[in-house]
């Protein structure tokens, strides 16, 4: 019996070990992948056209669903936040409390999720579609740097797009944050707003705008990392999205926290009070 458990002791030691040693590496290819495809971007011929187009998709594209999103996140929050400072007589911080809930968490995190999700999926897709159908092999044969001509626009795109779509979703929550306190709940449009300005600060805004710069990165590489390596033709490109996919969501929840650990440690470094 106790030469059993010491078995599966061992056995799922030994898996555990196995699984950690797997992730790290496959970290470290995706980080090397990125790196190349970076390095490449600064050599001829520059890519701007493939930018600026990469940017309309992830961007423009996304414009919709993410002003859709935000409309009802902030009605969604500022009505339950509502329902819970109204038992403590403290309805006038609703909209602070919802702006800072929304700058620097929500808004750069659902829209990491939901540009994942839209852009990001279709990006391995689309790699792993050319993959399996030979044609990355046939710009390779051309003497066309795949890895600039495909990843590093894509990059690019998402890094520079991703702040603007936060910007674009805290907007939008706000005004659903307002339009139910003001004109539903009937609370005083002047504090709701005083009390806003009086406790949001740039820096609330541009902690959020950061992290989804981040997060922008984050998707892109992954996503662009299997598809590009995708294998095992349409059910192998079916297999490098979902993993692409749920892995960006993942890693933009749990960077989600050690970004904003980061980010005050670097304001209480600089002397800027959180």
């Amino acid at each position: 019996m106790i030469s059993r458990t010491a078995a599966r002791i061992d056995q799922a030691w030994r898996f555990f070990v196995q699984e950690a040693t797997s992730f790290v590496r496959e970290v470290g290819s995706i980080l090397l992948f990125a790196y190349d495809s970076i390095r490449l971007s600064f050599t001829p011929p520059y890519r701007y056209v493939e930018i600026i187009r990469h940017m309309e998709f992830i961007g423009n594209e996304s414009v919709f669903i993410i002003s859709l999103t935000g409309l009802f996140t902030g009605l969604a929050l500022s009505f339950q936040i509502y329902l819970g400072f109204k038992m403590v007589n403290a309805v006038n911080l609703v909209g602070p409390t919802v702006a800072l809930g929304i700058s620097r968490e929500l808004g750069p995190v659902l829209t990491g999720l939901i540009v994942a999700a839209r852009a990001g999926g279709a990006m391995a897709a689309r790699l792993g579609t050319m993959r399996v159908n030979e044609q990355i092999d046939a710009l390779d044969v051309m003497g066309v740097n795949t890895k600039q001509y495909l990843i590093a626009p894509r990059i690019y795109a998402a890094v520079i797009c991703m702040p603007l779509l936060c910007a674009i979703f805290d907007f939008i929550a706000m005004l659903g944050a307002w339009f139910l306190c003001v004109k539903l709940v009937d609370l005083d449009e002047a504090i709701f707003w005083d009390k806003i300005r009086s406790t949001i600060d740039v820096r609330h805004i541009n902690e959020g705008l950061i992290k989804a710069g981040v997060f922008g990165f984050v998707f892109a590489v992954i996503c662009t990392y299997r598809g590009f390596y995708t294998t095992g033709g349409a059910k192998g490109v079916g297999e490098a999205t979902n993993r692409g996919v749920v892995m960006s969501m993942v890693m933009i929840i749990v960077l989600d926290y050690f970004l904003t650990n980061l980010l005050r440690m670097a304001q209480q470094m600089m002397g800027i009070s959180t």
